[in-house]
């Protein structure tokens, strides 16, 4: 006879992670021996639960579970089988009976007393983003209208323990690439229902802008102006939330000089995944400040943002230079970032068999000189273009020239391949938003973009430029390829941000474009297999490099990508979101949930 009984303790008070557990004892007994099963649920599962739900039904069973069989004239073999096989469908038992105590889910949100209101039924938009790869339903989409209402709704799901697999993700203006802000069958907090709130400039000896986390950059900017102000580092596209860039970095063309724009931040105001709003900055609460700013949204949700600002430029000297030797081009730009008062932005391109030789999709850079432009012949050659600009006012146009005319004179590009131009400063910052307006007509913007993101050391630049600009890549013609330098220094290690170990590093940017359907070189296969081989050449060949807006697929890729960060990024989450609530899509953490085996 076979018999199998289970037996539950349960924690009658607030557990401590090392010493409690929830154990069930599965008794086996066939013929007259008997053999206890026991099964130990980790006690990380309980690491700083809300007491209401140590107590709630999910946790708290007193069930006896028995089966009984007469086994007599089956082999031992047999009786073992048959065993393992009980022991799954107790298991699947155990598990049905977890999500029968769950309450509906819809209704619990929908008494929750807030301003703001929940969308049950329009819910397809935020299981689609920019990369245009991953799309995950939510149960939910929440238009707030204060931190308050995304802190209710948080700190709701947190009370309901890990019962439920509820998960939270911040959804900004929907650039993402990869999914890392949807939620399967969780809530998707529109991050833009935000922007209730009038942004306020303050001046003085310290000039800063207070702005909602849903708030475009280009808004900030259109704002800031008319206080002849400005934030001091960007992106190279605006129309992104603040929350959404100071969750990874925020890097373009003006980092050498003022950092990524993590590096520019006075203050925050977050929620974090025990539903808490949290003030914070450099002397208040400063752990949690640095751990959200490129902490990928797994610590909290950015709800405000104090911003420091510089007074701002009127126009721009955009100029372009093209080189055929990658060392020569590589020289030019180090030492660019390296010295005081030469340009305001620097940034670089590479050009495969003379696609975009001056444009391509994410800049409209018109030269004075187009015909120049237009004769100039590439023969087939990789070329690499150096892209500066110098901002000036209209009152020191002469001094500028000057400025720009002594640096372009140390630079050892080919002579005849100076192209300028001058443009307001606001149309140089929103370049790549003339692009998109003209892709949006032509149905070219909302298509994959299974974008790659490196940092790679500078001693190690040259061996990758060898081993991918020529030989990985063959073309170019499905976008553009950035590299430019940016200096460590700049950048604070005291945030969430994994950088490679030297002090000046590279971003090397491949911003390409998928065609749907198609099988050729612009098709997602092909692209998606020669980002492969650029990282499997860059793991083979030791260079050292951290993906930017990172993506991997298991916690051990995780736990390599962060090295030695590792344990105080986990002990960071442990801290501000125990139940790993929040930015599920990142696909860092998994939701703790009641019964993990």
């Amino acid at each position: 006879m076979l018999s199998l009984s289970n037996e539950s303790k349960e924690c009658s008070s607030l557990p401590n992670a090392n010493e409690s557990y929830l154990e069930i004892n599965l008794v086996a007994t066939f013929d007259s021996a008997t053999q206890i099963f026991p099964f130990k649920f980790s006690p990380q599962l309980f690491t700083s639960l809300p007491p209401s739900s140590i107590l709630s039904p999910a946790l708290n069973y007193h069930t006896r579970f028995n089966m009984s069989y007469t086994l007599a004239s089956f082999s031992h073999q047999q009786k073992m089988h048959f065993l393992r096989s009980s022991i799954i469908l107790f298991l699947i038992y155990i598990a049905l009976k977890v999500n029968l105590c769950v309450p509906s889910i819809p209704s619990s949100l929908k008494t929750l007393p807030i301003a703001g209101h929940f969308d049950f039924q329009h819910v397809h938009h935020a299981a689609r983003d920019f990369g245009n790869r991953y799309s995950f339903l939510p149960l939910a989409v929440l238009h707030p209208k204060s931190a308050s209402d995304i802190a209710t709704t948080v700190k709701h799901i947190w009370h309901m323990g890990p019962g439920s697999r509820l998960t939270v993700a911040a959804r900004g203006h929907g650039h993402s690439l990869q999914g890392q802000a949807q939620a399967h069958r969780g809530v998707v907090i529109n991050m833009e229902s935000l922007r209730v709130s009038k942004m306020q400039v303050h001046t003085g000896n310290f000039p800063y802008v207070d702005v909602s986390g849903g708030e475009l950059w280009i808004n900030i900017l259109h704002e800031t102006l008319k206080h002849g102000l400005a934030p001091k580092s960007w992106t190279d596209y605006l129309h992104l939330t603040v929350g959404g860039t100071l969750s990874n970095a925020g890097i373009s063309g003006q980092a050498f000089r003022h950092g990524p724009q993590i590096s520019n931040v006075h203050q925050l105001e977050v929620v974090t995944g025990k539903g808490e709003v949290v003030s914070c900055s450099e002397k208040q609460n400063s752990d949690l400040f640095y751990s959200v700013l490129g902490g990928l949204g797994q610590f909290g949700i950015i709800t405000r943002a104090q911003i420091l600002l510089e007074p701002a430029p009127k126009m721009v000297k955009w100029i372009r230079v093209l080189y055929t030797d990658f060392a020569t081009f590589a020289r030019d730009q180090e030492r660019l970032i390296s010295v005081k008062n030469t340009f305001d932005y620097t940034e670089g391109f590479v050009m495969i068999n003379r696609t975009g030789l001056l444009n391509n999709w994410r800049s409209s850079f018109n030269p004075k000189d187009p015909v120049q432009a237009s004769q100039f012949k590439s023969d087939g050659r990789t070329l690499f273009c150096l892209e500066l600009a110098k901002y000036f006012n209209p009152e020191e146009m002469a001094v500028a020239n000057e400025e720009v005319t002594s640096s372009i004179s140390e630079l050892n590009h080919i002579p005849s391949t100076l192209f300028q131009s001058e443009v307001p400063y606001i149309e140089f910052l929103d370049r790549v938003h003339v692009s998109e307006i003209k892709l949006r007509s032509k149905g070219l913007w909302q298509v994959p973009h299974p974008w790659l993101n490196l940092l790679i050391p500078r001693s190690k630049i040259h061996s990758f430029a060898e081993q991918v600009f020529g030989n990985i890549l063959t073309n170019t013609s499905n976008g553009p390829v950035l590299i430019y330098p940016v200096n460590k220094s700049k950048w604070d290690n005291r945030t969430s941000v994994v950088l490679p170990e030297e002090d000046v590093f590279y971003l090397v940017a491949f911003l390409t474009s998928a065609v749907p359907c198609s099988r050729g070189s612009d098709g997602m296969d092909h692209i998606l297999s020669q980002n492969r081989r650029i990282l499997e050449s860059c793991e083979r060949n030791g260079f050292g490099v951290k993906q930017y807006l990172p993506h991997y697929s298991t916690q051990g890729e995780w736990r390599s990508h962060f090295g030695q960060q590792w344990e105080a990024f986990v002990q960071r989450k442990s801290t501000y979101d125990p139940l790993r609530i929040l930015a599920p899509g990142q696909r860092i953490f998994q939701k703790a949930t009641a019964f993990s085996l």
